[in-house]
């Protein structure tokens, strides 16, 4: 199974007539996505790539069943949309726009939290590439023929790090479950750690990786789910290991401001909750085939079968 969404995840699209939003709906539809419609304030009845347009969320919600809403709306106007979203009913909401202002965004996580925890829509982003559940489904900005589908659950602050270690996987034979891009933000909608419940609760999803950078306490918080948590492995890369202290570098929220914010830091934290931790950007995918392939050998240990051969070729181990 998918976390989040699948080929039946009814889905509609904020900005759905602009530039962005046509581009990125004409390949979420090509993906294979259920894109139902979408909203254009003021082009209601009106449609578009084959689907309905409508003035607003709930229009939208009531005439086609949709749960979940792709936003592609311009900063000034994001943080409206995503809290109409939320009024409408919408159960997911990827939020792709950057810059949105923090001050926005605190006025959003005030608004959900009116909501009881379990009728709360699910934020993921902003600033994020999405999500993308491979062959099923796709509600983002990615490439989708670098991810194939298999079962590693990916989750990462930075997109391109996200393709990155998709493409290097690919490369190994290895597959994604699902791919989820949280965003770099400061002030965003779903953590690492609410994103590694998803995956550990998930039967299909063997193992995670998980891509953070400097700035916050959220890898600091993953670590210590996964640590007391989590039965799956984890194996984790955070960027910035030559950022000066105080400097914003990349994402808004990349700024070291606290003990525990920088990436040595991060990586020993996540070090000592047994998180296995890749040296470079080079080295995710042949992080990710070692650790599969011990699980793997673990596994038939276990079940009295002897020691088998790695599932998967790791470079230079030979």
């Amino acid at each position: 199974m998918a976390i989040l969404l699948d080929e039946n995840t009814r889905v509609i699209v904020q900005g759905f007539t602009g530039k962005t939003g046509t581009f990125h709906s004409s390949e979420a539809i090509d993906y294979g996505t259920d894109i139902v419609g979408g909203v254009t304030p003021g082009k209601g009845g009106a449609e578009h790539l084959g689907r309905p347009v409508f003035n607003t969320v709930r229009e939208a919600v009531k005439a086609t069943g949709a749960e979940a809403s792709l936003v592609l709306v311009p900063p000034p106007f994001a943080a409206d949309g995503i809290m109409e979203a939320a009024s409408a009913g919408i159960r997911l909401c990827v939020a792709i726009t950057d810059g949105i202002p923090a001050q926005d965004m605190m006025r959003v996580k005030r608004y959900m939290r009116r909501y009881r925890f379990e009728n709360r829509m699910r934020l993921v982003g902003p600033n994020c590439a999405g999500v993308i559940c491979p062959g099923r489904a796709m509600m983002g900005i990615m490439p989708g023929h670098i991810y194939k589908r298999g079962v590693v659950g990916v989750v990462g602050r930075s997109g391109t790090l996200g393709y990155e270690a998709a493409s290097q996987m690919q490369a190994l034979g290895i597959g994604v479950s699902t791919s989820v891009g949280i965003g770099g933000d400061p002030i965003n909608g779903s953590s690492f750690r609410d994103i590694l419940e998803l995956f550990e609760a998930d039967p299909e999803t063997e193992a995670v990786m998980m891509i953070g950078e400097i700035g916050g306490p959220q890898e600091a918080e993953a670590a210590e789910y996964a640590r007391d948590c989590m039965a799956k492995p984890v194996v984790a890369y955070v960027a910035g290991l030559t950022a000066p202290k105080g400097r914003r570098m990349g994402h808004a929220g990349a700024i070291i401001s606290a003990f525990g914010e920088s990436a040595a830091e991060k990586v020993e934290i996540l070090r000592d909750a047994g998180v296995t931790v890749a040296p470079s950007p080079a080295e995710l995918g042949s992080a990710m085939a070692a650790v599969l392939a011990t699980k793997a050998a673990r596994s038939w240990k276990r079940e009295g079968r002897g020691v088998a051969a790695p599932a998967f070729s790791v470079p230079g181990s030979r």
